[in-house]
């Protein structure tokens, strides 16, 4: 087996096997169908890059499809953003195509189905029905309308359709079977009555069909190959099937290819509330400000807040394609728009909690205008001119005015660089009335080949222009905000998800455009907000230089009892695994084989975004690599998804001079 196809996801390999049993690839088609009741969140992400991925991949088209069956919750304004988003996002689709093009055509075969004695009218009440519909362990009752006659069924769902009745008082259902051990067989619901205006249709319509029905043969007019949705969907495969196979009759000899519905795990963020209708309480309750809130996990937001569309692309690539559910620690969406930021924003000079710093020998009518890097990681970026002068500003919480020798920064009698500049020494304090310092004095040295340990960024406090500057937090404490059955998730607000304060910018940011990022060295990446006028700038934080959050999570609480000794908190599974490895090649034969069956059962409690970090390892740090494989191969055997990164570890793995390393990537 080749290395391309190890690497292939489940879905690829299933695209392959239907290729390889006579598929033409001509014949590959794929969609994306978002409902339109609200705008698309980082969990959608995931199916946008599988569906687009796949048609990138095999060259084929890939439909924007909007499945706009329920009027009362969608909106041409949804519409429209989720069609931003995808282009945003660097997609491109084939066709721009909604289910209410086939209204007509679900209503023809839906009449086809009642003649055929597949579909009938029911006239109870939406309580009986769902008490007739049985429980997981107990079959379902027939309704009492089930065998009305044909020309009866006709003559009601036409005028259900012309709008003769209430909502309410009649629904169009399959006939399928009512003690089928899945509920959704249980002569499911085809159409209700609804009197609601549709964005596209108008009032065109009164019967709207449902999901389930129309999903699918929106999928088979398409003719996609290949219809894939998350796994909340696994159990509508077996209505799908029914659905689709009966009108495959009325129409086989136009549209010849009957789609196959596959299902993939979807993406769960830590931190996070991925529900529609939870994310529009959040709207309209005004706890943020819109659906482009730069706290919401919406893609609008996330745009708002400073992500770039390659650092979600990559992002997605990072979690895979998976059949089991899992919950990706939302650290891994921050580190990968701080990996693309760190090669694209340009570095420029802020300070957000200013103290005044003046430089005591330098000319009070002088100013210079020093050379600085815009991005060392860019060769390109060039230089551009900073202001410099007798009064800066520095941040408060670099300065001390006793400090211990691990502080690096400026305290008094200690001296700094200050970036792009000298080297100032700390002489004396200015403190006000209630003992706050207001200023530090200092003096400057011209000999910067001097060695000093600790570099401030600073703004010249006559050049600086002031920006309003939003720094932004997780907008949920808990982990699951929406996990806990006896709380409200709103319980779970993080009250301080915003802080808003004035900050002094170096002057080349005047000209700062919306959408542009910088770094602002020393305390992250910032995007200029499109609040922003002529007149004022606004800046929304996007991400600090490095992850703080674990430092803010709350330390467990412990009872107050007297204890002999202090329990030691237990290691993770992932550090103790790091540890049994870095011995693992000293071991003689016996004692290797009871680490890696010690390796093998800590390997159940560690996560694929705990063990990638240490693909990393240093070659000459072969215990390690080789706990790391072994770990690796327990991850693989429970339903881990192969990816370039996995591949990449083993083949350097199979290359090694380590020959214990080599026969554990050599089972793999």
């Amino acid at each position: 087996m080749s290395e391309e196809t190890k690497s292939l996801n489940f879905i690829e390999h299933i695209i392959e096997e239907d290729l390889a049993n006579g598929l033409p690839k001509d014949k590959l088609r794929f969609r994306f169908p978002p409902e339109p009741n609200g705008y698309l969140h980082i969990g959608h992400t995931k199916a946008i890059g599988i569906s687009f991925g796949l048609g990138e991949k095999y060259n084929a088209p890939v439909n924007l499809r909007f499945d706009d069956t329920n009027p009362s919750k969608e909106e041409q304004e949804y519409v429209d953003a989720i069609k931003r988003d995808i282009a945003w996002l660097g997609y491109q689709w084939e066709n721009e195509l909604y289910s209410s093009d086939y209204f007509d055509k679900l209503y023809e075969w839906a009449v086809q189905l009642i003649k055929d004695g597949k579909a009938y009218v029911d006239s109870q009440t939406s309580e009986a029905m769902a008490e007739q519909k049985g429980t997981p362990t107990q079959p379902g009752t027939n309704s009492p309308y089930r065998d009305r006659s044909v020309e009866e069924n006709l003559d009601l769902f036409q005028r259900m359709k012309a709008g003769e009745f209430p909502a309410g008082t009649h629904v169009l259902r399959a006939k399928i079977d009512m003690e089928d051990p899945n509920m959704l067989m249980r002569d499911p619901i085809m159409y209700r009555i609804m009197y609601a205006h549709h964005h596209r249709t108008g009032d065109e319509w009164c019967i709207y069909p449902m999901y389930d029905w129309t999903h699918g043969e929106s999928d088979y007019i398409e003719q996609i190959s290949h219809s894939l949705c998350s796994l909340e969907f696994k159990p509508h495969r077996k209505l799908y099937d029914w659905f689709k196979d009966n009108v495959y009759e009325y129409a086989k000899d136009k549209l010849p290819l009957p789609p196959k519905q596959r299902e993939f795990a979807r993406l769960n963020l830590s931190y996070t509330i991925m529900s529609k209708r939870k994310l529009l309480k959040l709207v309209e309750e005004k706890v943020v400000s819109g659906w482009d809130d730069p706290r919401m996990p919406t893609i609008s937001g996330l745009r708002r807040r400073g992500y770039t569309p390659n650092s979600i692309r990559e992002f997605i690539k990072k979690v895979g394609v998976a059949k089991r559910e899992n919950v990706i620690d939302v650290s891994l969406l921050e580190f990968c728009v701080r990996e693309d930021l760190n090669k694209t924003a340009n570095r420029v000079m802020a300070v957000l909690n200013p103290v005044k710093v003046v430089i005591t020998n330098y000319p009070e009518d002088k100013e210079e205008w020093l050379e600085a890097e815009n991005n060392q990681e860019d060769a390109s970026a060039g230089y551009r001119k900073v202001p410099f002068s007798r009064e800066i500003y520095i941040e408060k919480e670099d300065f001390k005015e006793e400090a211990g020798s691990k502080f690096f920064r400026l305290k008094l009698g200690g001296e700094v660089r200050l970036k792009n500049a000298y080297i100032i020494k700390a002489n004396d304090v200015i403190k006000d009335k209630n003992g706050d310092i207001t200023e530090i004095h200092c003096t400057y040295d011209t000999d910067t080949s001097k060695k000093v340990k600790g570099t401030l960024h600073w703004v010249s406090i006559k050049h600086a222009i002031t920006a309003e500057i939003r720094e932004y937090d997780r907008l949920f404490m808990h982990e699951a905000p929406d996990s806990d059955k006896d709380k409200d998730f709103m319980e779970f607000l993080n009250p301080n998800s915003l802080n808003v304060k004035i900050g002094y910018l170096e002057p080349s940011l005047s000209e700062a455009k919306v959408g542009e990022r910088f770094q602002f060295q020393r305390l992250g990446y910032f995007v200029v907000d499109e609040d922003s006028t002529s007149d004022k700038l606004v800046f929304n934080k996007t991400v600090g230089l490095r992850d703080s959050w674990a430092k803010q999570k709350p330390k467990p609480q412990t009872t107050m009892q007297a204890k002999p000794k202090p329990q030691q908190q237990k290691r993770s599974a992932i550090s103790v695994i790091q540890q049994l490895g870095k011995k693992y090649t000293n071991y003689p034969e016996d004692k290797q084989t009871k680490v890696k069956a010690e390796i093998i059962d800590l390997a159940k409690e560690v996560s694929y975004d705990e063990l990638e970090p240490l693909f990393a390892t240093a070659v000459k740090k072969a215990g390690t690599r080789i706990a790391v494989m072994i770990a690796l191969k327990e991850l693989l055997k429970n339903g881990l998804e192969r990816n370039e990164a996995i591949n990449e570890f083993i083949s350097k793995a199979l290359e090694d001079k380590n020959d214990i390393l080599v026969a554990e990537a050599s089972e793999v």
